[in-house]
Protein backbone atom coordinates (compact mmCIF):
# COMPACT_ATOMS: atom_id res chain seq x y z
CA UNK A 1 0.00 0.00 0.00
CA UNK A 2 1.25 3.46 -0.89
CA UNK A 3 1.37 6.38 1.56
CA UNK A 4 0.61 9.77 0.04
CA UNK A 5 0.94 13.36 1.24
CA UNK A 6 -2.23 15.24 0.34
CA UNK A 7 -0.29 18.50 0.01
CA UNK A 8 0.00 17.74 -3.71
CA UNK A 9 -2.39 16.11 -6.18
CA UNK A 10 -2.36 12.34 -5.89
CA UNK A 11 -0.99 10.31 -8.83
CA UNK A 12 -3.43 9.88 -11.69
CA UNK A 13 -3.83 6.17 -10.93
CA UNK A 14 -5.58 7.04 -7.66
CA UNK A 15 -7.91 9.74 -8.97
CA UNK A 16 -11.56 8.80 -9.19
CA UNK A 17 -11.19 6.46 -6.22
CA UNK A 18 -13.46 5.89 -3.25
CA UNK A 19 -12.11 7.62 -0.15
CA UNK A 20 -12.81 6.59 3.44
CA UNK A 21 -12.50 9.87 5.31
CA UNK A 22 -11.91 10.24 9.06
CA UNK A 23 -9.37 10.21 11.87
CA UNK A 24 -9.41 6.39 12.23
CA UNK A 25 -6.99 6.63 15.18
CA UNK A 26 -7.95 3.35 16.79
CA UNK A 27 -9.06 1.51 13.64
CA UNK A 28 -11.72 -0.08 15.81
CA UNK A 29 -14.91 -1.88 14.76
CA UNK A 30 -16.58 1.37 13.72
CA UNK A 31 -13.61 2.52 11.66
CA UNK A 32 -13.36 -0.93 10.10
CA UNK A 33 -16.99 -0.67 9.00
CA UNK A 34 -16.34 2.68 7.27
CA UNK A 35 -13.19 1.53 5.51
CA UNK A 36 -14.73 -1.85 4.67
CA UNK A 37 -17.62 -0.11 2.93
CA UNK A 38 -15.24 2.13 0.96
CA UNK A 39 -13.19 -0.88 -0.15
CA UNK A 40 -16.33 -2.78 -1.17
CA UNK A 41 -17.60 0.17 -3.24
CA UNK A 42 -14.21 0.62 -4.88
CA UNK A 43 -13.97 -3.03 -5.82
CA UNK A 44 -17.51 -3.02 -7.22
CA UNK A 45 -16.70 0.00 -9.40
CA UNK A 46 -13.21 -1.11 -10.34
CA UNK A 47 -11.56 2.00 -8.89
CA UNK A 48 -8.91 2.52 -6.18
CA UNK A 49 -9.76 2.42 -2.47
CA UNK A 50 -8.09 5.16 -0.43
CA UNK A 51 -8.14 5.99 3.27
CA UNK A 52 -7.63 9.65 4.24
CA UNK A 53 -6.51 10.27 7.81
CA UNK A 54 -5.28 13.30 9.75
CA UNK A 55 -1.93 13.93 11.42
CA UNK A 56 -1.58 15.39 13.92
CA UNK A 57 -5.00 14.57 15.29
CA UNK A 58 -7.19 17.72 15.01
CA UNK A 59 -7.71 17.70 18.79
CA UNK A 60 -3.93 17.90 19.26
CA UNK A 61 -3.83 20.96 16.99
CA UNK A 62 -6.57 22.83 18.85
CA UNK A 63 -5.56 21.65 22.35
CA UNK A 64 -1.78 21.15 22.25
CA UNK A 65 -1.48 20.81 26.04
CA UNK A 66 -3.67 17.73 26.33
CA UNK A 67 -1.97 14.60 27.71
CA UNK A 68 -0.98 12.00 25.10
CA UNK A 69 -4.00 10.16 23.70
CA UNK A 70 -3.08 8.44 20.43
CA UNK A 71 -4.02 4.79 19.97
CA UNK A 72 -1.96 4.18 16.81
CA UNK A 73 0.92 5.70 14.91
CA UNK A 74 0.74 6.43 11.19
CA UNK A 75 2.88 3.37 10.51
CA UNK A 76 0.48 1.16 12.45
CA UNK A 77 -2.50 2.66 10.65
CA UNK A 78 -0.84 2.07 7.29
CA UNK A 79 -0.44 -1.63 8.05
CA UNK A 80 -4.00 -1.92 9.32
CA UNK A 81 -5.47 -0.08 6.33
CA UNK A 82 -3.48 -2.26 3.93
CA UNK A 83 -4.75 -5.41 5.64
CA UNK A 84 -8.30 -4.06 5.22
CA UNK A 85 -7.80 -3.80 1.46
CA UNK A 86 -6.94 -0.13 0.93
CA UNK A 87 -4.70 0.72 -2.01
CA UNK A 88 -3.30 3.93 -0.53
CA UNK A 89 -3.31 6.02 2.64
CA UNK A 90 -3.58 9.78 2.26
CA UNK A 91 -2.28 11.83 5.19
CA UNK A 92 -3.92 15.22 5.68
CA UNK A 93 -1.42 17.37 7.56
CA UNK A 94 -3.61 19.16 10.08
CA UNK A 95 -2.22 22.68 10.35
CA UNK A 96 -3.46 26.27 10.37
CA UNK A 97 -4.14 26.19 6.65
CA UNK A 98 -6.34 23.11 6.89
CA UNK A 99 -8.04 24.30 10.07
CA UNK A 100 -8.96 27.55 8.33
CA UNK A 101 -10.66 25.97 5.32
CA UNK A 102 -14.42 26.23 5.16
CA UNK A 103 -16.37 23.08 4.44
CA UNK A 104 -16.83 24.20 0.84
CA UNK A 105 -13.12 24.98 0.43
CA UNK A 106 -12.11 21.63 1.97
CA UNK A 107 -14.23 19.79 -0.58
CA UNK A 108 -13.08 21.97 -3.49
CA UNK A 109 -9.36 22.01 -2.69
CA UNK A 110 -8.64 18.75 -0.90
CA UNK A 111 -11.25 16.25 -2.01
CA UNK A 112 -11.84 17.38 -5.59
CA UNK A 113 -8.61 19.24 -6.39
CA UNK A 114 -6.02 17.05 -4.68
CA UNK A 115 -7.75 13.67 -4.57
CA UNK A 116 -10.18 13.81 -7.48
CA UNK A 117 -12.60 11.71 -5.46
CA UNK A 118 -15.14 9.46 -7.12
CA UNK A 119 -16.92 8.87 -3.84
CA UNK A 120 -16.55 9.40 -0.09
CA UNK A 121 -17.50 7.20 2.87
CA UNK A 122 -17.57 8.55 6.44
CA UNK A 123 -18.92 7.71 9.86
CA UNK A 124 -22.20 9.29 10.91
CA UNK A 125 -20.49 11.71 13.32
CA UNK A 126 -17.92 13.05 10.85
CA UNK A 127 -17.43 16.84 10.90
CA UNK A 128 -15.07 18.98 8.86
CA UNK A 129 -14.27 22.52 7.84
CA UNK A 130 -13.61 25.68 9.84
CA UNK A 131 -15.44 25.68 13.19
CA UNK A 132 -16.85 22.26 12.25
CA UNK A 133 -19.01 23.94 9.66
CA UNK A 134 -19.52 20.72 7.72
CA UNK A 135 -21.21 17.46 8.66
CA UNK A 136 -22.38 14.43 6.72
CA UNK A 137 -25.45 16.26 5.37
CA UNK A 138 -23.29 19.14 4.13
CA UNK A 139 -20.83 16.68 2.60
CA UNK A 140 -23.63 14.83 0.81
CA UNK A 141 -25.00 18.09 -0.63
CA UNK A 142 -21.55 19.19 -1.80
CA UNK A 143 -20.94 15.76 -3.27
CA UNK A 144 -24.21 15.86 -5.21
CA UNK A 145 -23.35 19.33 -6.53
CA UNK A 146 -19.91 18.18 -7.66
CA UNK A 147 -20.69 14.76 -9.06
CA UNK A 148 -19.40 12.37 -6.39
CA UNK A 149 -21.42 10.09 -4.14
CA UNK A 150 -21.27 10.14 -0.34
CA UNK A 151 -22.21 7.31 1.99
CA UNK A 152 -22.49 7.34 5.77
CA UNK A 153 -21.91 4.28 7.94
CA UNK A 154 -23.90 4.19 11.16
CA UNK A 155 -22.30 3.83 14.58
CA UNK A 156 -21.32 0.31 15.59
CA UNK A 157 -22.01 -1.31 18.95
CA UNK A 158 -20.40 -4.33 20.58
CA UNK A 159 -22.72 -5.80 23.19
CA UNK A 160 -23.65 -2.92 25.47
CA UNK A 161 -20.67 -0.79 24.37
CA UNK A 162 -20.86 1.92 21.74
CA UNK A 163 -17.63 1.53 19.81
CA UNK A 164 -15.55 4.71 19.91
CA UNK A 165 -11.94 5.74 20.41
CA UNK A 166 -13.00 7.59 23.58
CA UNK A 167 -14.50 4.41 25.04
CA UNK A 168 -11.35 2.46 24.19
CA UNK A 169 -9.18 5.09 25.88
CA UNK A 170 -11.34 4.88 29.00
CA UNK A 171 -11.00 1.09 29.10
CA UNK A 172 -7.21 1.27 28.77
CA UNK A 173 -6.91 3.96 31.43
CA UNK A 174 -9.12 1.82 33.66
CA UNK A 175 -6.82 -1.21 33.36
CA UNK A 176 -9.03 -3.23 31.02
CA UNK A 177 -6.95 -4.06 27.91
CA UNK A 178 -9.20 -7.05 27.23
CA UNK A 179 -12.24 -4.79 26.97
CA UNK A 180 -10.33 -2.45 24.66
CA UNK A 181 -9.24 -5.40 22.50
CA UNK A 182 -12.86 -6.45 21.99
CA UNK A 183 -13.64 -3.06 20.45
CA UNK A 184 -10.36 -2.85 18.54
CA UNK A 185 -10.59 -6.51 17.39
CA UNK A 186 -6.93 -6.86 18.41
CA UNK A 187 -4.83 -5.99 21.47
CA UNK A 188 -3.78 -2.39 21.97
CA UNK A 189 -0.15 -2.25 20.89
CA UNK A 190 2.66 0.22 21.56
CA UNK A 191 5.47 0.34 19.00
CA UNK A 192 8.80 1.99 19.63
CA UNK A 193 12.54 1.77 19.39
CA UNK A 194 14.34 -0.11 22.15
CA UNK A 195 16.59 2.34 23.97
CA UNK A 196 19.39 2.09 26.46
CA UNK A 197 18.34 2.44 30.09
CA UNK A 198 20.16 2.30 33.40
CA UNK A 199 20.45 -1.52 33.02
CA UNK A 200 19.38 -2.30 36.59
CA UNK A 201 17.16 -5.11 35.34
CA UNK A 202 20.01 -7.19 34.02
CA UNK A 203 21.71 -7.11 37.44
CA UNK A 204 18.68 -8.77 39.08
CA UNK A 205 17.96 -11.32 36.36
CA UNK A 206 15.28 -9.30 34.56
CA UNK A 207 16.81 -7.49 31.58
CA UNK A 208 14.15 -5.34 29.93
CA UNK A 209 13.60 -3.71 26.56
CA UNK A 210 12.84 -0.07 27.33
CA UNK A 211 10.54 1.92 25.06
CA UNK A 212 9.57 5.59 25.24
CA UNK A 213 5.77 5.96 25.22
CA UNK A 214 5.88 8.94 22.86
CA UNK A 215 2.44 10.25 21.89
CA UNK A 216 0.58 7.08 22.86
CA UNK A 217 -2.22 7.15 25.38
CA UNK A 218 -0.95 6.17 28.83
CA UNK A 219 -2.84 3.06 29.93
CA UNK A 220 -3.22 2.37 33.64
CA UNK A 221 0.22 2.21 35.24
CA UNK A 222 1.10 -1.28 36.33
CA UNK A 223 2.19 -4.75 35.28
CA UNK A 224 0.86 -6.43 32.14
CA UNK A 225 1.05 -9.79 30.43
CA UNK A 226 2.24 -8.90 26.93
CA UNK A 227 3.21 -10.24 23.53
CA UNK A 228 5.95 -8.50 21.56
CA UNK A 229 6.46 -8.61 17.82
CA UNK A 230 10.13 -8.20 16.96
CA UNK A 231 11.49 -6.52 13.85
CA UNK A 232 12.10 -9.92 12.25
CA UNK A 233 8.47 -10.97 12.79
CA UNK A 234 8.94 -13.26 15.79
CA UNK A 235 6.26 -12.96 18.47
CA UNK A 236 7.37 -13.56 22.07
CA UNK A 237 5.52 -13.69 25.38
CA UNK A 238 6.55 -11.54 28.29
CA UNK A 239 5.63 -9.26 31.16
CA UNK A 240 5.87 -5.48 31.14
CA UNK A 241 5.74 -2.52 33.46
CA UNK A 242 4.17 0.75 32.37
CA UNK A 243 4.84 3.57 34.77
CA UNK A 244 7.47 5.57 36.57
CA UNK A 245 9.30 2.77 38.42
CA UNK A 246 8.61 4.08 41.96
CA UNK A 247 11.20 1.77 43.53
CA UNK A 248 13.97 3.63 41.68
CA UNK A 249 15.08 7.24 41.88
CA UNK A 250 14.55 9.44 39.95
CA UNK A 251 11.14 8.40 38.57
CA UNK A 252 11.19 7.82 34.82
CA UNK A 253 8.15 7.01 32.72
CA UNK A 254 8.78 3.99 30.49
CA UNK A 255 7.35 0.86 29.00
CA UNK A 256 9.75 -1.86 30.21
CA UNK A 257 9.33 -5.30 28.66
CA UNK A 258 10.83 -8.54 29.94
CA UNK A 259 10.64 -11.26 27.27
CA UNK A 260 10.49 -14.84 28.49
CA UNK A 261 13.34 -17.19 27.55
CA UNK A 262 15.06 -14.55 25.43
CA UNK A 263 18.57 -13.11 25.67
CA UNK A 264 19.29 -11.31 22.39
CA UNK A 265 20.30 -7.66 21.89
CA UNK A 266 17.35 -5.53 20.79
CA UNK A 267 18.87 -2.05 21.16
CA UNK A 268 17.89 0.22 18.29
CA UNK A 269 15.25 -2.16 16.96
CA UNK A 270 11.57 -1.22 16.72
CA UNK A 271 9.29 -3.68 18.47
CA UNK A 272 5.54 -3.66 18.97
CA UNK A 273 4.19 -4.63 22.39
CA UNK A 274 0.61 -5.89 22.73
CA UNK A 275 -1.09 -5.46 26.11
CA UNK A 276 -2.93 -8.72 26.75
CA UNK A 277 -3.94 -8.52 30.42
CA UNK A 278 -3.52 -6.17 33.37
CA UNK A 279 -2.02 -8.00 36.35
CA UNK A 280 -1.66 -5.40 39.09
CA UNK A 281 -1.02 -1.70 39.76
CA UNK A 282 2.50 -0.32 39.95
CA UNK A 283 3.95 -0.43 43.48
CA UNK A 284 7.00 0.65 45.42
CA UNK A 285 9.08 -2.04 47.17
CA UNK A 286 11.46 -1.94 50.12
CA UNK A 287 14.60 -3.03 48.33
CA UNK A 288 15.54 -5.22 45.40
CA UNK A 289 14.85 -8.53 47.15
CA UNK A 290 11.17 -7.70 47.58
CA UNK A 291 11.02 -6.36 44.02
CA UNK A 292 12.52 -9.54 42.55
CA UNK A 293 10.15 -11.74 44.54
CA UNK A 294 7.19 -9.82 43.15
CA UNK A 295 8.60 -9.94 39.61
CA UNK A 296 8.91 -13.71 39.92
CA UNK A 297 5.23 -13.86 40.86
CA UNK A 298 4.23 -11.44 38.08
CA UNK A 299 6.02 -13.45 35.41
CA UNK A 300 4.46 -16.68 36.65
CA UNK A 301 1.02 -15.05 36.48
CA UNK A 302 1.72 -13.66 33.01
CA UNK A 303 2.72 -17.09 31.72
CA UNK A 304 -0.55 -18.56 32.95
CA UNK A 305 -2.61 -15.80 31.33
CA UNK A 306 -0.75 -15.97 28.02
CA UNK A 307 -0.92 -19.75 27.84
CA UNK A 308 -4.70 -19.47 28.03
CA UNK A 309 -5.04 -16.67 25.45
Amino acid sequence: MERLDEGAPVPQRYRGGIVALGNFDGFHLGHQAVIGRAVALARARGVPALVATFDPHPVRYFKPDLPPFRLTTLDQRARLFAAAGADAMVVFGFDAALAGLTAQAFVDERLIGNLGVGGVVTGADFTFGKARGGNVAVLAALGQANGFACETVSAVTAGDDAVSSSRIRDLLKGGDPGGAARLLTRPFAIAGQVQHGDKVGRTIGYPTANIDMGSYLRPAYGIYAVRARLADGRVLDGAANIGIRPTFDPPKELLEVFLFDFAEDLYGQVIEVQLIAYLRPEAKFDGLEALVAQMDADCAAARVVLAAS
